[in-house]
């Protein structure tokens, strides 16, 4: 394996489960510190790490809708919840020495910047993280598209999908036995066999800009550190590509 990283600017995109814990409350320190290790394992090996966390863990706007709330209210409650998950998140990281700017799609002065490229580029070069909270500060879109935007925006190498899988099957491994993991997959071939690997907006933001996609399971110990390093046992690629299925 190569010492330094095959993808050298990414955007982490984290589902706010992963800040839940296991013992279930919306934001468990110990969960939070656990994401903040492994990210400080990948930037201490020279990544750039930008993130997008989702608010899964406080709030989720379209079962909101879809229980009566106005969808645009439901979905500014969520993006507000990404802000309180960023808020988070940028303890752990300072706490484990990595400095860290969040940057929101909502402008929310003494709590956290505007977004701006253009300074987002400055940190990541200068060796911060960088949170993008707010969504893209519209209703009727997800964070996952709020990632792939963000990484077409700074040119990130990749958008790697933290999950709770060790990336894309045919199938769904948790019901269907016979299922069997890619290596990787073509653009194509997930549009064509509905594998939902990220919602379509932010998939053809990815598909469009040759961003490619990276998913894995990021319960396990050092996954991050080894995926940026080029090590993809664990993880699915999903790009312009041919399509393998693992052996």
């Amino acid at each position: 394996m190569r010492n330094g990283p095959v993808f050298g600017r990414i955007l982490l995109k984290l589902s706010g489960e992963l800040l839940r814990g296991a013992a279930g409350s919306s934001l468990d320190p110990a969960a939070i510190s656990l994401v903040a290790e492994q990210v400080k394992d990948a930037a201490d090996h020279g990544v750039q790490v930008a993130l997008v966390i989702g608010a899964g863990n406080l709030f989720r706007g379209l079962p909101a809708s879809r229980g009566g709330m106005n969808r645009c209210s439901a979905d500014n409650i969520g993006m507000l919840a990404t802000v309180m998950n960023a808020l988070a998140m940028r303890d752990a990281l300072e706490a484990v020495g990595l400095p860290t700017e969040i940057q929101s799609a909502i402008p929310m002065s003494g709590i956290a910047n505007p977004f701006d490229v253009r300074q987002a580029l400055k940190f990541l070069d200068g060796g911060r993280v960088v949170i993008f909270a707010g969504g893209t500060g519209h209703p009727f879109f997800s964070t996952d598209t709020t990632a792939a935007l963000r990484a077409c925006q700074v040119g990130a190498s990749a958008v790697l999908k933290a999950t709770k899988v060790d990336g894309v099957y045919t199938a769904d491994p948790k019901t269907d036995p016979t299922a069997v993991r890619y290596r990787r997959i073509s653009y194509g071939d997930a549009l064509n066999q509905r594998l939902n690997v990220m919602d379509s907006t932010a998939f053809s933001l990815c598909m469009d800009n040759n961003m490619p996609i990276l998913v894995f399971n990021f319960s396990q110990p050092s996954i991050l550190r080894n995926v940026v390093q080029g090590d993809l046992t664990c993880a699915t690629l999903v790009d312009h590509g041919p399509t393998e299925l693992d052996d």
